[in-house]
């Protein structure tokens, strides 16, 4: 195998035994022959539908494909396998509906059955791409595709779509089965950026329209004495149709990690048995886990190697996966999941057991915000706010991100710190204060809500006559762990932010010549040792 799409690759450089994730070789090179067919039906699903929109249903396949294979999504090599098939089937299909010209790409004819995939996975992974340049400038365009892919999935999820997501989506595969340089992919992984706005509002869109705009809300973190059931990852459809399905069944329900910000929505809160937040950032799953005692559900990607004390409570649904795991089936069209077999389980389980206490906040979401902005201007005029610091992004399990603990514990009073997706966690239980009322930590969400933060600073742009936004009292110390990351850096790169600080290390995906591009172009750069040594910097928005 040979990964490095995630900030924990192995020594830097990439995982070639197995992944530090829990991958195994053989799941990454299934997860690479995936990749591979979809860039084959990208080419196909390009002429087939060429001056008319990318099919619909090949387009979400395509996504939900991508999403299969972010980090720490699916282990499942069965599911995995399964998905290779149905590829191949729209593959064949397609093939046949525009016929082979001659110019059409291995990606596109290949056809083999399940015996012959280990073979084929073995030559047809990243390092394929001999050009390091070109492969490292490939490889960004995918992953920023495959975080716009997760956002994407949960907006159709609600019934949201955009054909421009689809069609950039194809365009991008198809494009990186081409013998084409830096003056064809530098252009396309900037249009990933736009796409990325694109899908990141579509999505917020359908959070707010289906369940309300969050609100400000302070969230319990202990526990009461009645069974439970956790649910993690991303997925608000699923959290939706959890909480009506265990009403009044005498099981409480509780978030975790990134499912947080589902207790600022207005729609969850109606019900009495939604207790609040357990445990932290995902990576503390395996202990996290082992204490809650109760079922666990795992909506999207973030679940790490299962450990044999609670494996037989955890169930997947949706594109997570983790082979020997009972799997929570889509539902049908207009209907809903199943959740009956997890409420089962929860009520033969003990109550979690209480592992902190109190109560955080969050629900800063643009919506909230602006109905704040008078406050905010105001504090910022006077001089009590002097700058705006976003540290969105993921947290991890190396000891290096505690940077981003120190970065929050000594910027000064008069600072505020923006933030959205589980990055969060490495600060949003210190005891930072207020600046006259207005939380020096304002927690907007979800990773997918770092369009929020765009918003907020789009606006407080326009609200000071700026004619750009790097001219606000804004710094970016972004922390980053996997794909979705790569779709909100690309997001902002399109949004004109420049000088943005990404640790605890650059991408490994980077080549110095695509890394020096970046610096160059827009003021990217790596953390430093210390936070001593970047808040000076951060200060004044170098």
């Amino acid at each position: 195998m040979f990964c490095f799409q995630c900030q924990e690759t192995a020594r830097g450089t990439g995982c070639t035994v197995n992944g530090v994730c829990g991958k195994k070789g053989d799941t990454a090179n299934l997860q690479d022959l995936l990749i591979f067919n979809l860039k084959g039906i990208a080419v196909l699903e390009e002429k087939a539908s060429a001056n008319k929109p990318i099919d619909k249903a090949t387009g979400l396949f395509i996504l939900q494909s991508l999403f299969m294979t972010i980090t720490n999504a699916n282990f499942d090599n069965l599911r995995i396998s399964k998905q290779i098939v149905e590829a191949l089937k729209i593959k064949k299909a397609l093939l046949e509906k525009v016929g082979n010209d001659g110019s059409i790409p291995e990606a596109s004819t290949w056809f083999a059955d399940e015996s012959a995939f280990e073979a084929k996975a073995a030559t047809i992974g990243v390092q394929a791409e001999a050009n390091e340049d070109v492969r490292s400038l490939k490889e960004l365009v995918t992953y920023g595709l495959k975080g716009i892919a997760a956002y994407a999935d949960h907006a159709a999820v609600l019934g949201y779509e955009d054909d421009a997501i689809y069609t950039y989506a194809v365009k991008a595969l198809a494009t990186t089965t081409k013998n084409v340089g830096a003056d064809v992919l530098v252009p396309l992984t900037l249009e990933g950026g736009a796409t990325a706005v694109t899908t990141m509002a579509l999505l917020d869109k359908a959070n707010t329209e289906t369940y309300g705009n969050p609100e400000i809300t302070e969230v319990n973190i202990g526990v009461r004495g009645n069974p439970g059931i956790l649910i993690s990852g991303h997925d608000l459809a699923d959290m939706a149709e959890l909480l009506e399905q265990t009403e009044g069944s005498g099981v409480d329900v509780y978030t975790h990690s990134e499912m947080l910000p589902a207790n600022y929505y207005p729609a969850f809160k109606k019900y009495k048995h939604f207790v609040g937040n357990y445990g932290n950032a995902w990576w503390k799953q395996d202990k996290e886990f082992e204490t809650f005692n109760g079922p666990i559900l795992m909506t999207t990607n973030c679940i790490t190697p299962v450990k044999d004390s609670y494996k037989d409570r955890i169930y997947t649904t949706g594109m997570a996966g983790w082979p020997g795991v009972p799997h929570i089936a889509n539902r049908a069209k207009g209907g809903k999941k199943d959740f009956s077999a997890i409420i089962a389980k929860a009520k033969t389980c003990k109550a979690p057991v209480q592992i902190e206490e109190g109560k955080i906040v969050g629900g800063f979401a643009h919506n909230q915000v602006m109905v704040l902005a008078g406050k905010v201007v105001d504090a910022v005029k006077s001089g009590a706010i002097k700058r705006f610091v976003v540290m969105a992004g993921c947290d991890g399990r190396h000891k290096e991100r505690d940077y981003f603990t120190q970065v929050a514990e000594k910027l000064p009073n008069d600072t505020v710190i923006l933030t959205a997706g589980c990055a969060k966690y490495r600060y949003n239980k210190l005891n930072l204060g207020d600046i006259g009322g207005i939380p020096r930590v304002l927690d907007a969400g979800q990773c997918n809500d770092s369009y929020s933060l765009a918003v907020i600073a789009l606006k407080l742009k326009e609200v000071f006559g700026l004619d750009d936004i790097n001219k606000l009292p804004l710094s970016f110390d972004i922390a980053w762990y996997e794909q979705k990351a790569v779709a909100v850096l690309l997001a902002l790169l399109h949004l004109g932010v420049k000088n943005i600080r990404l640790g605890p290390t650059l991408p490994a995906f980077l080549s110095p010549n695509v890394a020096k591009v970046l610096v160059d172009t827009f003021g990217i750069r790596g953390v430093g040792i210390s936070a001593d040594e970047d808040i000076p910097k951060i200060l004044v928005g170098e």
